[in-house]
């Protein structure tokens, strides 16, 4: 037997994988493919305070190794997903992630105040990074000091555990990570997509109506493993690390990196039950490799 509960900033999950948000809707999506239950955690699509019906389409589309997105944060806003969709997740009994995106430092606070306030609500996974909106998003997440700022206002108005998603499009990641740990971050989760375009050369215009969208799948993750491996030689948090994770070898090789837990993002639209494979595939490694905790493989390949 393998132990697979692992610690990620005071959420205590059963296993180290959970989803990537934006790619698992709000769970009820992928429920026929997917025993939600054995999911460490479920983190859902990005919410912000009022409903949002995101960017113009085209909106989505396929590279190689990977895929655009411009979805510009569509969303129910946090009071109908309250209401509608998280009393369902709370009966499934899996831990829940709530991503939060806020267009000004108040209202990230506003968010977390209203989490705080609902019963269902397992953590926070705070939104600084988001590429594809114009107003909050990833503005917040490309200074040390606008991110430590939102960080701050959001540690202020919960006591559930904090996770602060990084973005990738920074030169150095790792001041970042200082700065929102410094603001009272539990953990930190990274990365977000890499800003990313491609071009209809018949009609000679961009594909995305957006123009630049977040690039994700097999295509970063090099990217997102080297961060991860810089980030948990910088600070002390735990590390929620994504980015390109497709199979169970991908998950143990973030974990080795610093990563303490896994999210599967882009993967979940070619195989539904990805996460589950990649479960279990991680504890089949452990077995043959005689591990009987998975919580050792973090950080081995320092």
């Amino acid at each position: 037997m393998v132990d697979l509960q692992v610690n990620l900033g005071g959420l205590v999950l059963k296993n180290p994988v959970t989803t990537a948000s934006g790619t698992f809707g709000f769970g009820e999506e992928y429920a026929a493919f997917v025993d939600l239950n054995r999911l460490g955690a479920v983190t859902v699509k990005g919410l912000t305070l009022e409903p949002r019906e995101g960017n113009p389409a085209p909106r989505v589309a396929e590279t190689p190794a990977g895929m655009l997105n411009a979805i510009g944060l569509q969303n129910p806003g946090i009071y109908r997903f309250i209401r509608e969709y998280l009393p369902s997740l709370v009966t499934d009994g899996v831990p829940v992630i709530v991503n939060i995106n806020g267009y000004s430092v108040e209202e990230y606070g506003l968010l977390a105040a209203i989490c705080e306030a609902t019963a269902g609500v397992a953590a926070l996974e705070v939104n600084i990074s988001c590429p594809n909106v114009r107003q909050g998003g990833m503005q917040f997440g490309l200074s040390p000091q606008s991110a430590a700022a939102v960080t701050q206002e959001v540690r202020r108005h919960t006591r559930k555990p904090v996770i602060v998603k990084l973005s990738p499009n920074v030169t150095d990641i790792t001041e970042i990570a200082r700065a929102v740990t410094a603001a009272g971050a539990d953990a930190v989760s990274l990365i977000n997509t890499l800003l990313g375009m491609a071009i209809d050369v018949g009609s000679r215009r961009p594909v995305l109506a957006n123009v630049f969208g977040g690039l994700s799948g097999p295509a970063v993750k090099p990217v997102a493993l080297r961060m991860v491996y810089q980030v948990y030689q910088a600070v002390k948090v735990p590390i929620l690390g994504m980015g390109g994770i497709y199979t169970a070898g991908d998950a143990v090789e973030f974990m080795m990196a610093g990563a303490t837990a896994v999210a599967v993002g882009t993967a979940n639209f070619a195989n539904p039950r990805a996460t589950l494979d990649i479960l279990e595939g991680m504890a089949g490694f452990c077995l043959q490799e005689g591990i009987t905790g998975i919580s050792e493989l973090t950080g081995a390949a320092h």
